[in-house]
């Protein structure tokens, strides 16, 4: 009962009392995306169209870059319907890349 509000509060007092210290959520970031690494990261993106997403009736909450994952996912289990345990490894990517996010 005592983390019903999570942090929201928090960082509301924080970012009135420390502005100068705490990240703004409705600002874009000011530091250099490659801070700290030796090589250019690639960016992001994901594989699976907006119409794919849409005729498989994803939850826009599940619309991320693992979605690609979610899709092999169910299509595994719709075809290997009673004996969905054969679907292990594409569940287990899935929860990989959910971890992983």
């Amino acid at each position: 009962m005592g983390n019903t509000f999570g942090n929201m509060p928090n960082n509301g007092i924080n970012l009135y009392l420390h502005p100068d210290v705490t990240p703004d959520p409705e600002k874009p970031p000011k530091f250099d995306p490659h801070f700290g690494f030796d090589y250019m990261r690639k960016e992001r993106a994901i594989k699976a169209t907006a119409e794919e997403l849409q005729s498989a009736k994803v939850h826009p909450k599940d619309r991320d870059y693992c979605s690609d994952f979610l899709l092999k996912f169910r299509a595994c289990r719709k075809d290997n319907f009673p004996w969905v345990v054969k679907c292990e490894h594409e569940k287990h990517a899935y929860l990989h890349c959910q971890h992983e996010e």
